[in-house]
């Protein structure tokens, strides 16, 4: 059950940032990120309050350490949506968040299987290949590319997400989705706080930024599964797993967008794929 809830989670977050990304190329980045975190506030509070649960002040300390790492990867996540392309940004920052959560996984002692384990080595290598396009680099050296500015805000998304994921994992089984609920008004808060420190605007006051709507319902859904996978489930092995979410980005940006998959790509995409079958034989 904890793998079935970690891909539901990818795929929840994949459609998420597809939905948010293509609202962030018509509507302030920030604007979206807020009405997307406001949307998921409000469908965990009307949850948490209705199951059963009793947070203590650590799971609430935990759910706004949650929330600042939310808070952060989202803004950049979006940030780097609206100014790069789907299938570069969205992969960058899959790596960032399987990373940390892996390495704290170990040091609090998981032990995972040895065939879970390589899964979780091809799920690296299978991330930053779907990542890596032709020209890639060249572009990401060259000053004020959009590119490389948003393989840069990928990078600081995954820090965010690998923070988060390390924190909803030490919630208590019974602490409910009250902390979650704290996690959301948090990153609200982040975000707010950075849009106006870079001078961004953030009141969402186009029409369009109330696609964040979609792209809240969505994150809203995946982190509740993700904190439930992580109940049950090694964080080493549902964070890296919940992290495949860049695959769905990308296949979406390919069939929607029309934007071409690569042969590095495709080899990452099929990386990723044998990753989910060896850790679910695992």
């Amino acid at each position: 059950m904890p793998v079935i809830l970690s891909l539901l989670a990818a795929l929840s977050y994949g459609l998420a940032d597809f939905a948010g990304g293509l609202t962030s190329k018509r509507a302030s980045a920030w604007s979206v990120a807020l009405v997307a975190q406001a949307t998921g506030t409000l469908l965990l509070l009307a949850v948490g309050l209705a199951v059963d649960g009793s947070p203590g002040g650590t799971d609430l300390a935990w759910g706004v350490t949650a929330g600042i790492g939310n808070g952060l990867g989202t803004a950049f996540l979006y940030r780097g949506l609206s100014s790069g392309r789907m299938g570069v940004v969205a992969p960058v920052s899959g790596v960032g968040a399987a990373v940390l959560p892996v390495i704290i996984g170990v040091v609090l002692g998981e032990r995972p299987a040895l065939l879970v384990w390589v899964g979780i080595a091809l799920a690296f290598p299978g991330i930053w290949l779907v990542a890596r396009e032709p020209g890639t680099a060249a572009a990401a050296r060259e000053p004020g590319s959009s590119v490389g500015s948003g393989t840069l805000d990928g990078i600081l998304a995954g820090v965010g997400f690998g923070a988060f994921f390390v924190a909803l994992a030490q919630l208590d089984s019974d602490a409910g989705l009250l902390p979650l609920t704290a996690n959301q008004v948090t990153a609200m808060l982040v975000i707010v706080a950075l849009a106006a420190s870079l001078r961004q605007p953030w009141v969402p006051r186009e029409r369009a930024s109330l696609g964040g709507i979609v792209a809240g319902t969505l994150g809203a859904s995946a982190s509740l599964c993700f904190l439930l996978a992580s109940r049950d489930g090694y964080l080493s092995v549902t964070a890296v797993l919940a992290s495949l979410y860049p695959a769905f980005t990308v296949l979406l940006a390919a069939i929607v967008l029309r934007e071409h998959i690569h042969r590095a790509q495709a080899a990452g995409l099929a990386l990723c794929a044998v990753a989910v079958v060896l850790v679910v034989a695992g």
